[in-house]
């Protein structure tokens, strides 16, 4: 039968390992293993410390003044970060403990250190203190290494449980950040994990998409490209730890229309080759989609407006050119008016087609000089006053009309836009009024005509490049440049454009300027 010291060392070390398998809390951890190791040395008191990133911190302690730890606390520095696992004791930090301890307890305590190792490397410090002679024997370091050694464990296992914790925290977080939708999935399909993003693009609450099937969750509206997940999984995907699957088209959503996405699926197996999961990453094509409608409609627009004078002019130049006839001053002079009309035509086109690059590229240039408006619109109006019968174009400024700074071929532009607009499509006649207001800090200038207006749903995208409404584009020519070009050209210097009409009572397109005297030159 062991003897009762052998039996109570032997419970005690079956408690603490029960201790570091049940409890989480480090601290209380490891104040047990303190009690325990004054208990089973008859001490007086203890502690335990352990090295941290910026030092040491003393995690435990028992029955020890304030002003003996902050002693203890420079001994702490010149303990080493390796120890050999044969070399159970710090002989140069205990040869300095046994001179402080006799000091501060005027030679009625002993003590002794021993470091807690993990994997070789110190993380932390074991002390006991007692008050009877005699050094600590070799059976007492023996004993109190035992008790330093599963201190250690606990240390360690509670470093890799936080380390554990925080990469699990740091991965969730990096997942709910992602941009993009992203799913999860076990095996069967069900959702083990989704981030905020796709709970926005679907229009539901994560908890209704976590743990539900992915084809109740995933649901195809129309235009789908490629096989589903489904369909996939069915030929036999993933043949390969590296495949991968993309499928594109419209998603159904909880709330508003269908959703263009595009999805790529990876699976993640096992070493021999079993699928444990399935991750999708969700994308928004939206914009991509209507970069490409928008690339088409730049090919078509521009191909229809090139082709109308380009057919024109090689008429007129293939008539006039006829050997076989003999044409008189006056058709020769209409047929040369229609060339030139149609070459001005052109030159417009590839000049806004030109501003359009510049604004993509950001290269849009504002020249900003003195500029009249009054003067200036009195001018553009005339001009186009002498070109056009069947409008009557008037134009009101308030006297004393204030200077701005702006560039004036820029802001020619847009009125020269603003006033053809309104000659175009009220093809009925009538007045055009052109009118200023000065503002505290703006002034704002509005183009009307009595055509038939701008439908409510057309506003929100008439200044978008290349949108020309359906009933517009019957009707009339235009590249669906001009607006948008005149939004730039405005927002350029500080200001806004915007429609200020009704349906069916013609349209009125008012901008401002900013009155801004400390940009002058």
């Amino acid at each position: 039968m062991l003897p009762d010291l052998r039996v109570r060392q032997r419970d005690y070390l079956l408690e603490i390992s029960r201790a570091i398998t049940q409890e989480l809390d480090l601290d209380t951890v490891l104040a047990r293993i303190l009690t325990i190791s004054i208990e089973m040395l008859a001490g007086q008191a203890g502690l335990i410390a352990l090295r941290a990133q910026g030092g040491w911190r003393v995690a435990v302690s028992q029955s020890l003044s304030p002003a003996f730890l902050r002693q203890i606390e420079p001994l702490l520095g010149t303990v080493p970060e390796h120890e050999e696992p044969e070399l159970f004791e710090l002989p140069e930090i205990n040869r300095l403990l046994q001179g402080l301890t006799r000091a501060a307890s005027l030679g009625l305590l002993t003590g002794v250190a021993l470091p807690l190792l993990a994997r070789n490397q110190v993380v932390g410090v074991l002390f006991v203190f007692r008050n009877y002679l005699g050094m600590f024997s070799a059976n007492d370091k023996a004993l109190l290494q035992s008790f330093a050694d599963q201190a250690a464990i606990a240390v360690h296992n509670a470093q890799l449980y936080t380390q554990q914790r925080y990469e699990e925290r740091r991965i969730a977080a990096l997942l709910d950040a992602v941009g993009d939708g992203l799913l999860i999935l076990k095996a069967d399909h069900t959702i083990e994990h989704c981030n905020p993003a796709l709970a926005r693009m679907l229009g539901i609450p994560m908890a209704q998409i976590r743990g539900h099937k992915h084809e109740e969750v995933i649901l195809w509206a129309k235009n789908k490209d490629g096989m589903t997940l489904e369909q996939a999984e069915v030929g036999g995907w993933p043949l390969t730890p590296n495949a991968s699957l993309y499928v594109e088209g419209d998603l159904e959503r909880s709330v508003g229309p269908s959703l263009p996405v595009g999805i790529t699926y990876a699976p993640l197996l096992s070493t021999d080759g079993v699928l444990l999961n399935v991750i999708g990453v969700v994308r928004d094509i939206s914009r991509f989609r209507e970069a490409d409608e928008l690339k088409s409609t730049f090919v078509s627009v521009v191909s229809h407006e090139l082709k109308t004078p380009v057919a024109l002019i090689k008429g007129y130049v293939s008539t006039l050119r006829r050997e076989d006839a003999s044409w008189d001053r006056e058709i020769v002079q209409d047929s040369l008016a229609v060339i030139e009309e149609e070459a001005d035509r052109l030159t417009d086109l590839i000049e806004n087609l030109l501003d359009a690059s510049r604004l993509q590229a950001g290269a849009l240039s504002i020249n900003l000089s003195d500029v009249d408006l009054s003067a200036l619109t009195r001018r553009i109006a005339e001009r186009f006053q002498t070109q056009e019968n069947s409008h009557r174009i008037s134009v009101s400024f308030p006297a004393n009309f204030p200077v701005i700074l702006a560039d004036e071929d820029r802001i020619s532009q847009v009125l020269s836009n603003l006033i053809s607009n309104a000659i175009k499509y009220s093809s009925g006649g009538g007045e055009i009024t052109i009118r200023g207001q000065v503002h505290p800090q703006q002034v704002v200038i509005c183009v009307s005509d009595q055509g038939p207006g701008i439908a409510a749903g057309d506003i929100p995208y008439i200044f978008d490049r290349f949108y020309r409404s359906q009933d517009a584009s019957r009707k009339t020519k235009g590249a669906g440049l001009g607006l948008y070009l005149a939004r730039a050209v405005v927002e350029a210097h500080g200001g806004r454009i915007w429609v200020d009409s009704k349906s069916g009572e013609g349209a009125r397109i008012c901008f401002s300027l900013p009155r801004d005297d400390s940009r002058r030159v």
